[in-house]
């Protein structure tokens, strides 16, 4: 009896003493965590383990489940824009989960607070976004192919270590793959040989497609025999050789310290004030972007985002003809981001912020220095030299910009949000990474094959296109906005205008939203307004901000081709819909194997009133890269974007007192 007890006493000392230790190091964990503050803080490593923990309780989930997406189900705007510090709020988790035995979607939302699972709905005939474990399940499915071994044998290849498969979501599919409903991915191979750049040696003619639900190869092709490149396409400096004579050292200085404040994920800059988050589908998001106009702080957006991108390649090869990502939905292009340094992707001055995410097993990881915040000098501000006196007054251009790099295979982008002291908020892409190419016996271009240009010998790369869609919920001056679209047009000749040098302005409100699908016109330097009719500026019209388009292009897929039908949102530059919350992407929630008109074309089939209402304007631009020898091996960064401009909205230049 007294053993017994002793026993009881030694384990029950020994249970006080794991539980203490378990308390101790949740509140060492805690400790660790960023404080939150506010509604639009980003996901802790604890809220995201406790959401995951949630779904685990109250849902049996199988060893094959997959965590495909989580993030902060963002609060009620409302409830957002009438927060104050130390007011109560609500946290919530929004997550994905794929059942591959299944084949089924499943989209939960859990309260952090009560640590309940608040909803759950499967999602019929969709399919998120590819995660890690499916590239390497293909990989295996597919090298224990015989008729992949077979190919690879025929082209020369017998250590099929040797070729590395690149996955990509399955794109076009034909009729019988529409049919079957099964998530699919198709691989592209090619020969590493002794370099380690394998883009320039594509094994062509070989494409393998595989149902990841089976875990079989679903198809297989294997067309002619096409040479491919054995050079070394290496650009380490070892690999190249002789090297540019180096230039003498630049140096970017703040000796003073930086000129902006952080504070938790809010950033103050010379009157403009925003919060961002890294979002693990969008990547780099802002929130609440207001300026200070020295007596009022004042609204612009609520929210701005990628919200997606389509890059379709124009080669009609049947191992050609499916390709046309969509990398934000099908790849989750945030999880994607890397890691940045000072003095490369951001200058020397800048500072590097971490990001929470959560892999496919719902376990919460850190990314560091994903987000890089500087300031940086553009040129001139403003300027008048007067004759008269000789007087000189002169400004210098500062802008504050924030970054992500993404490289997605292998393309590489990245996003600035760019912020200027005249009030202008700028967006600009910048693409670069590896063209991707075709294998070739053409060592010289040929004047039959219009779809591409020779780059390099035995080395073709497609015509192709990037464009990019993004949301920007605009709140100026508050929620009752309206858009205007601003034409200019030159005048006949006639009594009036006998010098036939008149210019004029025409403004029409874009009513309703099904009107407000819009496209550039250079021949009447389109541009669009978005206003607040109930406010009233100095000279008495409505305060607003302008949409000023930077390079852009059409999407050349015809009419009746089915990647139209599926990015149908790349088909127009302008969308404007009235807002809703979970009208978020501009391919659909689901671009992934998607059936057609999913996104923007479904948003605006109610054809709401766009009259001082809270909108959302929707902007699309294009890049058409048509490659170049000078694109190889690596392309120079190539940049595209456009600006957000105040047109009325401050009552005079907003830099005009900026001391010298």
């Amino acid at each position: 009896m007294i053993k017994r007890l002793k026993r009881f006493l030694w384990l029950s000392i020994a249970i006080i003493s794991v539980i203490s230790i378990s308390i101790g190091l949740m509140e060492t964990l805690m400790a660790q965590q960023p404080s939150i503050s506010h509604p639009l803080t980003s996901l802790t490593e604890v809220e995201i383990s406790t959401a995951v923990s949630v779904i685990q309780r109250e849902k049996t989930l199988s060893e094959m489940a997959a965590f495909t997406l989580i993030a902060l189900q963002e609060p009620d705007k409302e409830e957002v824009i009438n927060f104050t510090p130390g007011k109560a709020f609500g946290r919530k988790v929004f997550l994905v989960i794929y059942e591959r035995s299944q084949n089924k979607t499943f989209e939960g939302i859990v309260d952090l607070r009560s640590k309940t699972l608040s909803s759950w709905k499967e999602i019929p005939s969709v399919q998120p976004a590819i995660v890690n474990s499916e590239y390497e399940l293909a990989t295996q499915v597919v090298k224990a192919d015989s008729r992949w071994q077979r190919a690879m044998q025929r082209r020369g290849i017998n250590d099929f270590d040797q070729v590395k498969i690149s996955w990509w979501a399955p794109g076009i599919l034909s009729e019988q793959e529409e049919a079957t409903g099964n998530r699919l991915c198709r691989g592209l191979s090619y020969y590493k040989g002794k370099g380690w750049n394998y883009y320039g040696s594509p094994i062509e003619g070989v494409l393998a497609t595989v149902n990841l639900n089976t875990g079989k190869v679903a198809s297989f092709i294997d067309r002619e025999n096409v040479p491919f490149s054995k050079e070394n396409w290496n650009y380490d400096v070892k690999s190249l050789g002789k090297l540019l004579s180096p230039l003498k050292a630049l140096k970017i200085l703040q000796p003073d310290g930086r000129s902006f404040q952080i504070k938790d994920n809010e950033i103050s800059w010379q009157g403009w004030k925003f919060r961002y988050s890294m979002h693990p589908r969008n990547g780099l998001m802002l929130y609440q972007v207001t300026h200070n106009d020295g007596e009022n702080i004042r609204p612009v957006l609520y929210r701005a985002s990628l919200s997606e991108m389509v890059v379709p390649y124009g080669d009609p090869k049947p191992t050609w003809s499916f390709r046309n990502a969509f990398d934000v939905g099908e790849y989750n292009l945030g999880l994607l981001a890397n890691t940045m340094e000072l003095g490369k992707e951001i200058p020397e001055n800048g500072l590097l912020l971490n990001a929470v995410f959560a892999n496919e097993q719902g376990e919460p990881y850190q990314i560091p220095g994903v987000i890089g915040i500087y300031e940086r000098d553009n040129g001139m501000l403003w300027k008048h030299y007067e004759y008269n006196t000789q007087r000189n007054d002169v400004r210098r251009s500062r802008e504050l910009v924030m970054k992500m790099t993404v490289a997605i295979d292998n393309y590489d982008y990245s996003i600035n949000w760019i912020f200027h002291q005249d009030g202008t908020l700028e967006v600009q892409n910048e693409l670069t990474g590896i063209v991707l190419t075709q294998g070739t016996a053409a060592q010289k271009q040929s004047d039959d094959d219009s779809s591409g240009r020779l780059i390099a010998k035995n080395i073709f790369g497609v015509n192709h296109q990037h464009f990019f869609n993004y949301r920007l919920d605009f709140d100026v001056d508050g929620q009752a906005n309206s858009v205007m679209e601003m034409n200019v047009k030159a005048l006949a000749m006639d009594e009036k205008n006998p010098l036939g040098n008149a210019i004029a302005l025409s403004e029409t409100s874009l009513a309703k939203e099904t009107a407000a699908v819009r496209d550039l016109d250079m021949k009447s330097s389109r541009e669009w307004m978005i206003v607040n009719a109930d406010k009233k500026n100095a000279l008495g019209t409505a305060p607003g901000y302008m949409l000023m388009p930077g390079g852009n292009s059409i999407f050349f897929p015809v009419e009746g081709s089915k990647i139209r039908q599926r990015a149908e949102f790349a088909t127009h530059h302008i969308w404007v819909t009235k807002y809703k919350p979970t009208e978020l992407y501009a391919g659909g929630d689901y671009p992934n194997q998607t059936q057609p008109g999913q996104g923007l074309p479904k948003y605006i089939s109610d054809d709401e009133s766009l009259l001082g209402e809270d909108i959302v304007l929707w902007y699309t631009m294009g890049v058409t890269h048509i490659p170049r020898s000078e694109d190889w091996p690596v392309m120079p960064v190539h940049q595209v974007g456009f600006k957000l401009v105040p047109r009325g909205f401050f009552s005079r230049n907003p830099a005009i007192n900026l001391p010298e």
